[in-house]
């Protein structure tokens, strides 16, 4: 990481370099003023907890890098008589102070794009212009940056002081990361009933990420009240906007008919999609329902290769279930089917990436874990 980066705060405030450490406090006095009688709890609670208590409590450590779903870009306008170049324009808007132009320079330093080259300091003066001036979205990049350790020390404390202005502000990606720090207590103290409700606020914007773990609370009955039918409106919305789990668990729903009546072709088809983005666990779903052939056709030849795709996965099991069908099937079935295994390559939506890269590749264990 870039080192010598000049504190923003310093630059903005007094134009002087001042090391970071130096500037915690003013920091958080800059953007907290007098906290609100609702703000009182998290912000004493980022307070007490500080940098140095941060843990590693076996969770994924979020990334928070996916800013390209931001809609918000600059829209650079050409200044009369300047031989400049766009991003040089750019940088003239920023220094007057254009919102829009702070946050697509702190993008493009990020990124390295847009004529820029990669610069972790520039990306955080440029997030932190933009969050001074309360834009929602610069909050959020500001505390993605902060939980991170992008161009600033790490500190989830300050982190979540910022996901939770930005989400008071109307930013759902804010209200969702607030709502995974405080689900794993990392540099605040642990509040699922308070995690839950921004999940709640979220889910009802239609994002994908807050309804799928809001209808997973319902589905399950941990932390949220078990209601089948409330879960399985949010699970296929997330599963429509491509989430892996929550197709797989939207398949589960329709095999046992819980939130809808039984239905065994709609479970079958989340799985395929489940399995199409390289989910292991409806892999082996799908492989134990065409084996029995119970409820559903029976395929051998299928079973084979999903339980021999989610045994070069490492899926507990599945070798011998694989093994065990090779008894039914002709040589040239058995060969055919590794072919054919061979051949699959996952394509994980752009969705599913992005959760996998931010907050794990399931996000299940946060509600399965969270009384631990």
């Amino acid at each position: 990481m870039q080192k010598g980066l000049v504190c923003f705060i310093a630059a903005l405030m007094a134009g002087t370099a001042v090391a970071r450490a130096a500037d915690d406090k003013a920091y958080i006095s800059l953007f907290d003023g007098t906290p609100e009688a609702e703000n009182e709890s998290s912000d004493k609670a980022a307070a007490k907890a500080g940098s140095a208590s941060e843990k590693d409590d076996g969770f994924n450590i979020f990334s928070f890098l996916n800013f390209k779903s931001t809609p918000k870009k600059s829209e650079v306008k050409q200044v009369p008589g300047q031989q400049l170049s766009p991003l040089q324009q750019t940088i003239l808007q920023a220094e007057k102070g254009d919102v829009n132009a702070q946050l697509s320079l702190g993008y493009s330093y990020l990124y390295g794009e847009n004529g820029a080259e990669v610069n972790y300091d520039k990306a955080f003066e440029y997030y932190a212009q933009a969050a001074m001036q309360n834009d929602n979205v610069g909050l959020n990049n500001l505390g993605s940056l902060y939980y991170s350790g992008i161009g600033i020390p790490r500190n989830t404390a300050k982190a979540a002081i910022l996901f939770e202005k930005a989400a008071k502000l109307g930013n759902t990606e804010a209200a969702v990361n607030l709502g995974f720090i405080l689900l794993t207590g990392n540099g605040v103290v642990k509040n699922p009933g308070q995690a839950m409700q921004l999940f709640e606020q979220a889910a009802e914007k239609k994002n994908p990420t807050a309804e799928f773990m809001t209808g997973y609370a319902k589905y399950t009955g941990k932390l949220l009240q078990r209601d089948y039918n409330a879960a399985a409106i949010m699970m296929r919305d997330a599963a429509k906007a491509g989430y892996d789990d929550a197709q797989y668990v939207l398949s589960l729903m329709y095999i046992n008919g819980q939130g809808f009546p039984q239905n065994y072709g709609n479970g079958v088809k989340y799985l395929k999609e489940a399995v199409a983005q390289g989910h292991i666990q409806a892999m082996m779903t799908l492989g134990d329902i065409l084996a029995r052939g119970e409820k559903y056709t029976q395929d051998i030849y299928t079973a084979h290769v999903m339980f021999n795709l989610a045994a070069v996965r490492g899926a507990a099991g599945a070798a011998e279930k694989r093994n065990a069908l090779e008894s039914k099937m002709k040589i040239d079935e058995v060969l055919q089917a590794q072919s054919e295994a061979e051949r699959f390559k996952e394509k994980p939506s752009e969705l599913t990436n992005y959760i996998h890269q931010t907050f794990g590749a399931s996000i299940r264990s946060y509600v399965d874990n969270a009384g631990n």
